[in-house]
């Protein structure tokens, strides 16, 4: 339950006892949900323990018990002295920027004062408590988190959010944040959701000129992005558990009736809770035959309905009013006719169980489908009717208000449309750009000039799209497309499609049709920004575009991109600047790019400024880079547009820095890229899936992924995934020991000392090409590969074009060893470039290739007769390769260490190699010590005893703690006390 991989658990299908444990309030209601209870649990005993915070989503179909279950957890840790914060989503507040993280966090306001002022401004603005002022998400995000932590000082706190899907995108993504950084908190977030459907949110319109149908609920995908959090599947209850729970609601119901009741529930807790109450007495008692169909799921819905039909019609307005009112707090909204008549109104809606008034005097409904039911039941005029009501009781600064009126209007409201506009400004600025899109839709809608309609669409597209509500923006376009767009937005409409066509329809020929004119419309002299802006959030336009040409020229490799790059590059920021040359032509463009791109980090760093980090980071992308000022700038977004890139990013330096163990997340982020629409992204994360498939020489795999992913890249002629793949075919060539077929795939991408233009990635193949050409005979097309490099200073652009460099560079060093003239000469100079190659600064962190130049080391020493000499390198390469799953890598090493006859199994060396430090707590773990306790006998932190643990099992040749009794000789550990050895858990 805590912060490791993604993880779906489903639960609740099994024989679990009816009894509860003693939980007060609603909890003590609970039948079954033994395995939700115990997660749980857990979530509670680790945050109370200090063992770290934890993510909890329970995702289930409408009814199924995820909010009992919140009570549960909630009694539980209130008597557990937790400070419980509890928010929940509400459809009507969807486009209400932040409100759900204000619900949560007004208990926690009064001591906002002790954040630093920065900190305290950012919150207080986006909470709408204080002027808007831009303030980028990290501030946002980072005041939340200080926030909280300053509260966990004090104690646990436990933050539960109900229906994710109706919170509001701004709010889910400062979650999104928390959930990220809460690991070292004692803080449990537990959230409810259902699972991923294609309502809509409040102010959003099916259809041009019509209201959108309420009680409705946004996707889950667009609350869940990004959200690698342990989701729980909460499912139906068991046939045993769903009987118990009737005989407790309705003992009295006939058998067949139950039987029937069961059936049509299907597990379902609210169904078999409400069913029978709605039945007539003849029908519970038997008496009569039951309907030929009873509802379930929406049917359910519907049966709410029907229970509407009965109450008065004060009650059903009081009710609607309710079910409209968007503060989320489910008060009564003041005077309404008919509601001082309290046995008259309120009586019908209780003895119904529509609703109740709980101690607050909080109007609450007995579920969100009985809210929904009300919503749908009602009339058009009625719906507005409330709204006006509901606008009436609202400050005219209240933004809620805004929201009542615009659902109230009945046609065209040019005034009224500007205030969207207006609000929707506020919204981006204060980071809600999707919550700002709805608005500047919802304005669209109500414009009576044609030309602001499309100018308002046309920035709801924008902002929708860099919300990252990609599905959205895609419909806006193409509402768009079907109408002339007003010259004056015309770059701006650019933007959008080119955008939604990048990443959303995996197509960039309009890339290279609208951004070029585009870019010289916004950089003519005397231009004006684009007509219609609704704010300076938007005045680095250029720099997008810019930034999306790049990107389409990268993949594409077409060349009419990067004749206009090369226009419009002063134009753009220094930033900007360095990604283009990173990219460009790495050769003869890309010298000393990662060294700039570390000032520039340490620079924005420094100040606590995270703009264009989106540029750092692709430009980080062209030469490896993984600094992780870098993560934390980048990590300060909240949009899936701007973490989708660097879950991207992050997918590939794991892949460079042998964290192979991490490869199914590549699978899982591409999930998360197809449901929201980002398929762009999808493609892009299964291609990095692919160098893990083809890094561990898996070629029936790597088939499998080539048939999925090479058919959208062709017919996107996405060159930077194509010819990708051609490099990893020769790979797991490579592995397999098929040198001449892994020559020819490389030889088809690069030419022997040719470094082309147009393969930005060409350090990737370099040390591949060199390889495999030796291993074929051509000794010469080698080095001439190798003089090329060096002749294009290709050390100077990274650590790791430096290191791949030398490592070829070691491969061809000397003469062979048949035709060397001086024999002690040529073997003095390959021994001195390998260790070269080995005292590059970083070398160790490229994994992979690191072993790989080992193996040729260790191969080559074999062919000279140095047989002691070779099984240093080759058992360190069997280590690496055996770690990383690489099979194919690892046989070689063994048949190499075979011929050397040395022992096959690294571990032969023993302990001999340990520091006395890795040593000491090496013998402590063996004895079933956590990093905790050993770092507590050792006066070290967890974090340093777990360094010294990364670096000791390859040492050892192991893999697990547990193997570490049987790799250690005997003796009593440094450090431990007397007696026996404590029993072995796990860390």
């Amino acid at each position: 339950m805590g912060n490791g991989p993604v993880g779906t658990e489903r639960v609740g299908t099994e024989h679990v006892s009816t009894e509860h444990d003693g939980a007060e309030h609603d909890g003590a209601e609970l039948v079954g949900r033994r395995s939700e209870r115990v997660l749980l649990q857990r979530a509670l005993d680790e945050a109370r323990s200090g063992a770290g915070g934890s993510t909890t989503v329970l995702r289930g179909d409408p009814g199924i018990g995820k909010t009992a279950l919140l009570d549960w957890v909630a009694v539980r840790a209130g008597r557990d002295g937790f400070t419980v914060l509890r928010a929940g989503g509400d459809e009507a507040g969807t486009g209400i920027a932040f409100g759900v993280l204000h619900q949560a966090l007004r208990p926690l306001l009064e001591h906002a004062r002790a954040l630093p002022r920065r900190q305290r401004a950012a919150l207080e603005s986006a909470l709408g408590l204080r002027d808007p002022a831009f303030s980028d998400g990290l501030l946002v995000g980072a005041s939340v988190l200080a926030l909280l932590a300053e509260e966990t000082r004090r104690r646990p706190v436990l933050v539960l959010v109900d229906d994710l899907h109706w919170v509001d995108s701004s709010s889910a993504a400062v979650l999104v944040f928390l959930r990220q950084r809460i690991a070292d908190l004692p803080l449990a977030l537990i959230a409810t959701s259902r699972p991923i459907g294609t309502n809509r949110p409040i102010g959003t319109s099916p259809a041009t000129g019509t209201n959108p149908p309420t009680g409705t609920s946004r996707p889950a995908a667009s609350v869940l992005e990004g959200w690698p959090a342990h989701l729980v599947d909460v499912g139906a209850l068991s046939d045993h558990d769903s009987r118990a729970l009737l005989r407790r609601r309705h003992p009295d119901l006939a058998a067949a009736t139950a039987r029937r009741v069961l059936d049509e529930a299907a597990g379902n807790p609210l169904a078999l809770t409400e069913l029978p109450g709605r039945l007539e007495d003849e029908h519970r008692r038997g008496v009569v035959p039951l309907p030929e169909r009873l509802p379930l799921g929406e049917r359910l819905e519907a049966l709410f309905a029907q229970g509407l039909r009965s109450l008065p019609v004060e009650a059903k307005r009081a009710l609607l009013c309710t079910a409209l009112d968007g503060a989320g707090t489910g008060a009564l909204p003041g005077p309404v006719p008919g509601w001082d008549r309290a046995e008259g109104v309120l009586g019908p809606i209780e003895a119904g169980g529509l609703a109740r008034l709980d101690p607050t005097g909080r109007l609450v409904f007995r579920h969100s489908l009985v809210r929904s039911a009300v919503i749908a039941a009602a009339s058009e005029a009625d719906r507005r009717a409330a709204h006006r009501t509901l606008a009436g009781r609202l400050r005219a600064d209240d933004p809620r208000r805004l929201l009542h009126e615009a659902s109230a209007a009945e046609g065209p409201d040019e005034r009224l449309a500007a205030r969207l506009q207006e609000a929707g400004t506020r919204m981006a600025l204060r980071g809600g750009d999707a919550e700002g899109a709805l608005l500047l839709d919802r304005a669209a809608s109500l414009s009576s000039d044609a030309g602001n309609r499309m100018r308002r669409l046309t920035w709801a597209a924008v902002m929708s799209a860099r919300g990252g509500r990609l599905a959205y923006a895609a419909k806006l376009v193409g509402e768009l497309k079907r109408a002339p767009v007003p010259e004056d937005v015309a770059p701006l409409f650019a933007y959008a499609v080119v955008y939604v066509d990048q990443s959303h329809h995996v197509d960039f020929a309009s890339s290279f049709s609208l951004l070029p004119t585009a870019l010289a419309t916004l950089t003519a002299s005397g231009a004006r920004g684009p007509g219609g802006s609704p704010g300076p959030a938007f005045g680095d336009l250029v720099e997008q575009m810019f930034f999306k040409l790049l990107l389409a020229s990268v993949y594409t490799g077409d060349s009419r991109g990067w004749e206009t790059l090369e226009r419009y590059r002063e134009h753009v920021s220094p930033a900007a600047r360095l990604c283009h040359r990173a990219w460009a032509d790495p050769p003869r463009t890309a010298h000393g790019a990662e060294a700039e791109l570390r000032r520039m980090v340490a620079h924005r760093t420094a100040r606590g400024e995270t703009g264009h980090a989106w540029l750092l980071l692709w430009a980080a992308s062209a030469v490896d880079g993984g600094d992780p000022d870098l993560w934390r700038l980048s990590g300060g977004e909240h949009a899936y547009a701007t973490q989708g890139s660097v879950a991207k990013a992050r997918c590939h330096q794991d892949f460079l820095r042998g964290r192979w163990d991490t490869a199914r997340e590549c699978l899982r982020e591409a999930e998360t890229a197809e449901e929201l629409g980002y398929h762009c992204n999808a493609l892009l994360f299964r291609h990095y899936h692919a160098h893990f498939l083809a890094g561990r020489g898996d070629e029936r795999g790597l088939r499998a992924a080539r048939a999925w992913i090479e058919p959208v890249a062709r017919r996107a002629r996405m060159r930077f995934v194509t010819d990708h793949l051609d490099r990893l075919g020769a790979l797991v060539a490579l592995a397999h020991g098929r040198h001449e077929e892994a020559y020819t795939r490389l030889r088809g991408m690069m030419s022997p000392g040719d470094l082309p233009r147009g393969l930005s990635w060409f350090h990737l193949p370099f040390f591949d090409f060199v390889y495999a050409a030796l291993r074929c005979g051509r000794r010469t097309e080698a080095r001439a590969h190798v003089a090329a490099g060096q002749a294009a200073r290709m050390g100077d652009i990274s650590a790791h074009h430096a290191f791949l460099l030398a490592a070829a560079t070691a491969l061809t060093a000397g003469a062979d060893e048949a035709d060397a003239a001086d024999e002690a000469e040529g073997v003095g100079e390959a021994d001195a470039a390998y260790a070269a190659a080995c005292a590059v600064p970083g070398a160790d962190q490229w994994v992979f290739d690191l072993a790989r130049l080992r193996l040729a080391h260790g191969s080559r020493l074999l062919r000279q007769g140095r047989h002691t000499d070779a099984g240093e390198p080759l058992r360190a390469a069997l280590t690496a390769f055996t770690r990383l799953g690489a099979a194919p890598w690892a046989e070689q090493c063994r048949s190499a260490l075979r011929g050397a006859d040395g022992p096959l199994d690294p571990t032969a060396a023993g302990p001999a190699e340990l520091t006395a430090q890795e040593l000491r707590i090496a013998r402590l773990v063996a004895t079933g010590l956590t990093n905790k306790e050993v770092g507590a006998a050792l006066h070290l932190s967890p974090r340093t005893v777990g360094a010294h643990l990364y670096r000791v099992f390859p040492k050892l040749g192991i893999t697990s703690r547990a193997a570490l009794a049987r790799a250690l000789p005997p003796g009593r550990p440094s450090g431990s006390p007397p007696g026996p050895a404590p029993s072995r858990r796990g860390t």
